[in-house]
């Protein structure tokens, strides 16, 4: 099995030259389009892949589809629409951290977040990095990240985007964006609602998704303001409000739904001075969530956390080519829940990175973070990362870190259970990366290892009370695929083609089986093609068995599926200034499920219209 390990992690570095002839990377943009500028600036070493509006507004409304469809991300849903877990690199949901605008959203509660309580239509673009990144981005972030980015500029332009969707199972889309900026200031406004009967049938006679409907209306604004060369004020502010109702496993159960209220406020003040740039800024967090057993009842559970956040960032650049940055942060949660006792946690970090580019085509970073709390003890992270250009062709990129999640509040306090001489969960990984590039196909091909120790479990006690406990050890690795390919054959005709693939082994050391609903294969692809104004595209997702019992008895495995999504748009206007659509979505009637008997829909429709102002 160590034979195996080591052979997996550098045939990245081995297949260098025998794969010239492949292909490369979905949707890997200029770093320019990123708002979070650590997201930018330290990822030596790591993949940044990104996901613009157009490859959003081509799946759902909520975020679950696009990454699904578009990344090597595996999700468990139960349901269209309902709970929506990522698994990353083979991790567990509550070690993939998503930012918003460079702040760690997950929950206080749990420490995941639910992928269906995101909107897409409230951000410019999505940016997903594998691998850890602990140092920057503090807890969770060990099997990768997801970013959500609002970009501002002072363009002096006016656009908006107007979507609406329309589709199987009385579902609706639609989205409002709104972008105007002067020389001085900028404004970002967009708007979204969701919603849905979602009463799609099971693959069994005469049953159908029940108490599955559900809504959420979604805010988010930008505001940025130059008060002189030098210093400039950002806010940003996102609203999200949703109800849905849990679908039944079988119908005499008793429906509940679930209503989510997340609002989230950041400040920002940027500074230039000499070889310096300051970055203060200030956020408020506000996670609240109402569970209702019976719809019938208004009696419900409930639970609210209030985060402060306070973050200074210094940059020093030596000169062009060498550069320092000191991050501190300061974390106050004030939470409390059913079964939770009001909780204070404070927590104080300290991160020193540096970048280096002393060869214009060698480039490495290093960095150390240290957490100070009275909750738990914290160890030291670190990480190092390269990037070496061979040729035009070819670039090599290595990482390797130390990373951490810290116990939840559900972890720490939950009433008669909670666990306070828990430890953060801490991994240690290593990656290898090449990438290639000719014309216009590009191809990376990355071999990764993580060790995770310490990891959190429930388990139940002498007394026969559940607990959660420092247990286990697992180990995860494997290699990712991702390419892309574009190329205008004439005038008229233009084609592009993308995918990604990715192979897991993710093992609990002691006992040798792989967790439960992480497979051993996943892929996507897509391919668009246009003629003028008309174009096609097809989706393609693949999935391998999951086990789902953790003593990985194959008897109650679910099965690999294929899913596959065909569309067809116009665009009409001189300027492409509106666009007509409509989509079949699992066109081959595929019977799958991602979560143990909780069916996803069959084949189904959309029609849409988009207009650019």
């Amino acid at each position: 099995m160590k034979k195996t390990q080591f052979y997996i992690l550098f045939l990245g570095l081995l297949c260098g030259l025998p794969t010239l002839a492949q292909n490369d990377t979905i949707n890997v943009l200029n770093e320019v389009f990123l708002t979070d500028t650590k997201l930018k600036d330290f990822s030596t070493g790591q993949q940044v892949t990104v996901l613009n509006d157009s490859v959003l507004k081509k799946n759902g409304a909520l975020l679950t589809s696009a990454l699904n469809f578009n990344t090597n991300i595996y999700f468990k849903e139960n349901g269209l629409g309902m709970v929506s877990s990522p698994s990353f690199r083979g991790t567990t949901a509550s070690q993939t951290a998503v930012l918003w605008n460079g702040i760690n959203i997950n929950s206080q509660f749990n420490g995941q977040t639910d992928f269906n309580t995101l909107n897409a239509a409230g951000y410019d673009n999505i940016s997903v990095r594998g691998g850890g990144g602990s140092v920057v981005y503090g807890t969770g972030a060990i099997g990768g990240t997801v970013h959500l980015n609002t970009n501002l500029d002072f363009s002096g332009s006016t656009k908006q985007d107007i979507f609406l969707q329309y589709g199987s199972f009385n579902t609706l889309d639609a989205r409002y964006k709104i972008k105007t900026s002067g020389k001085n200031w900028s404004v970002s406004v967009a708007l979204a609602r969701n919603s849905s009967d979602n009463d799609y049938e099971w693959p069994f006679e005469g049953r159908i998704n029940k108490n599955g409907e559900f809504y959420n209306n979604n805010l988010t604004i930008g505001l940025a303001y130059r008060l002189n060369e030098k210093n400039t004020l950002k806010f940003y502010s996102e609203v999200f409000d949703g109800e849905r109702h849990f679908s039944l496993i079988r119908p005499s159960e008793t429906r509940t739904k679930y209503r989510d209220l997340n609002t989230r406020n950041l400040l920002e003040w940027v500074s230039e001075f000499g070889s310096f740039i300051s970055v203060a800024r200030l956020a408020h967090l506000d996670e609240n969530y109402r569970y209702y057993e019976n719809i019938a009842s208004e009696n419900y559970s409930f639970g609210e956390a209030k985060t402060l956040i306070g973050k200074y960032d210094l940059k020093y650049s030596v000169s062009k080519t060498l550069e320092f940055n000191t991050v501190l942060t300061n974390n106050y949660t004030d939470g409390e829940g059913s079964g939770i006792e009001e909780n204070i946690r404070n927590i104080f970090s300290a991160a020193l990175l540096m970048k280096h580019k002393p060869f214009q085509k060698f480039q490495y970073e290093l960095g150390i973070r240290k957490e100070a709390t009275d909750n738990y003890e914290s160890p030291i992270l670190f990480s190092a990362g390269l990037n070496y250009e061979f040729t035009d062709f070819y670039n090599l990129k290595m990482n390797v870190s130390r990373n951490f999640r810290i116990p939840t509040y559900n972890d720490l306090y939950w009433a008669g259970a909670g666990n306070l001489n828990l430890k953060p969960e801490t991994s240690n990984q290593v990656e290898l990366g090449n990438h290639f590039k000719y014309q216009d196909l590009i191809f990376s091909l990355t071999g990764y290892y993580i060790q995770i120790d310490d990891m959190i479990r429930w388990l139940p006690s002498e007394n026969a009370v559940w607990r959660p406990r420092n247990e286990e050890k697992v180990e995860t690795y494997g290699l990712e695929i991702l390419t892309n390919w574009q190329k205008r054959l004439s005038k008229d005709h233009q084609i592009s083609t993308s995918g990604t693939y990715a192979y897991t082994v993710s093992e609990n050391m002691s006992a040798g089986y792989q967790l439960i609903y992480v497979p051993f294969h996943k892929a996507t692809g897509a391919f668009t093609y246009s003629f003028k104004n008309l174009s096609l595209d097809y989706q393609l997702l693949y999935n391998g068995e999951v086990f789902t019992r953790s003593d990985n008895n194959s008897r109650y495995n679910l099965d690999s599926y294929s899913v596959s999504n065909l569309g067809i748009a116009y665009d009409f206007g001189k300027d492409n200034t509106y666009k007509i659509g409509a989509r079949v979505l699992n066109i081959f009637n595929e019977e799958y499920q991602s979560v143990e008997n909780r069916w996803m829909p069959g084949r189904n429709f959309n029609i849409y219209l988009n207009l650019n102002l």
